[in-house]
């Protein structure tokens, strides 16, 4: 048996658990879609978000790229926030990092990986920024694992001055915006950074 007829298989044996389980569960995710939080995390294959939050299918609303970046010019990322905060009323951003990033490591170096470049300079841009800190931090793991922290604010500002956030917050004040890292080491979810909707006498600066 190849590997990917390994998942088919796994996949008939999930079904079937669901369904012997709660036999209206895929009617139900089959007609609607109510996610309460969008997850922006790293496409890395050992942070799942549904199995790491102990949430079903159809409670996340999930987005995932190398080193979870909100980049202000990335149309994918752009549309799915759009789609989630304006159509799904998610009532919650979720930024995950996690520690030893391969995304990370690599901003943090001199070597090229190709077309991957364009993408992770908005890391070393946060790395110039932090540097001194970064650097004052003892071995390279640590230094890796800080500025995945750093990142990872640095998204949760970059999401809160998108025009999706911001119409969001003026007219209804949501969603909340959550930075964490994942402990690949322990499993836990950090959290390191949040931004909630401005307070009323200050909604006026965003429409």
């Amino acid at each position: 048996m190849q590997s990917f007829e390994k998942l088919l298989l796994e996949n008939k044996a999930w079904a079937a658990e669901k369904k012997e389980d709660d036999p209206n569960f895929f009617k139900r995710l089959e007609h609607v879609q109510a996610p309460e939080f969008l997850w922006i995390g790293c496409s890395d294959s050992r942070v799942p978000a549904n199995e790491i939050t102990g949430t079903l299918p159809g409670e996340i609303f999930v987005h995932r790229n190398i080193a979870n970046l909100v980049v202000p010019n990335d149309l994918n990322m752009l549309s799915v926030l759009e789609y989630a905060v304006t159509h799904l009323k998610v009532k919650h951003v979720i930024v995950c990092g996690h520690h030893n990033c391969g995304g990370i490591k690599a901003a943090m170096t001199d070597h090229s990986f190709g077309i991957i470049d364009n993408w992770i300079r908005h890391i070393k841009d946060v790395y110039n920024e932090h540097r001194e800190e970064i650097d004052a931090v003892g071995d390279e793991g640590a230094r890796v694992n800080h500025l995945v922290e750093c990142s990872v604010r640095q998204q949760v500002i970059n999401i809160s001055q998108t025009e999706t956030i911001r119409k969001a917050w003026a007219k209804e004040r949501r969603p909340h915006i959550h930075g964490w890292v994942y402990g690949l080491k322990d499993g836990l979810l950090k959290p390191v950074f949040s931004m909630a909707p401005p307070v009323k006498e200050e909604l006026y600066q965003l429409l």
